[in-house]
């Protein structure tokens, strides 16, 4: 649990959000919703976008801003970046990655199935990437405030359920990517990550994957 505890705040990292707000009347997870994000996900390829997190902290009343870049390469390789203020990030690319800090010089390796952390980090972020409801399924009650823009209110399961109350996660309106993710604990903290110029199956450089600094 305390893996997981920290992966949920390295993945919001330095993390920045915003105080929860009311959701419509949810419904289950229907079929159609299920085979409408399948479909969409197999169209896509590659994506690549800026992205803002607003973390609101409950006991300071405060809430802290940072931006970044993610990139997504099917089937198994990623890059998230935070810029602004602090910079850090890491890049994966099928069980195996690199992580950097501003502040150190060079990059850390790791291996996915030796850093339980990272490994929870890349399943949670892949499974937003390509919409992978069986993952998600296997993690989370899911339910459907939304179906255009499709949103789905991610409950979790088991351990999880300690310290985070609920996901909630918004398709664009062509069902292919997520353009919100707001992460809300039992602590009153949460977080919301607005992605942003998304761009849908064009060229990404390999470096993208592998450098520490973008190209």
């Amino acid at each position: 649990m305390v893996a997981l505890k920290w992966c949920l705040t390295l993945l919001v990292w330095i993390s920045f959000t915003l105080p929860a707000v009311g959701l419509a009347t949810e419904v289950a997870l229907s079929a159609e919703v299920t085979q409408r994000l399948a479909a969409a996900a197999q169209q896509v390829q590659t994506l690549q976008s800026d992205f803002v997190q607003e973390k609101y902290l409950s006991m300071f009343e405060e809430k802290l801003i940072s931006t970044g870049q993610f990139y997504y390469q099917k089937p198994d390789q990623l890059r998230w970046e935070l810029l602004e203020p602090v910079g850090s990030g890491f890049v994966i690319t099928g069980d195996t990655g690199q992580r950097w800090h501003q502040r150190i010089a060079g990059s850390e390796s790791f291996k996915l199935d030796q850093d339980p952390a990272m490994s929870l980090i890349a399943e949670q972020l892949f499974a937003w990437a390509k919409a992978d409801l069986n993952w998600l399924e296997q993690n989370y009650h899911i339910s459907v405030v939304n179906e255009k823009p499709i949103q789905l209110k991610l409950v979790p399961l088991e351990s999880a359920a300690q310290f985070l109350s609920h996901l909630v996660i918004t398709f664009n309106d062509s069902d292919r990517y997520v353009i919100a993710v707001e992460i809300h604990e039992n602590d009153g903290d949460s977080t919301r990550i607005n992605f942003n110029n998304t761009i849908v199956n064009s060229e990404i450089s390999s470096t993208i994957f592998t450098d520490r600094c973008l190209k």
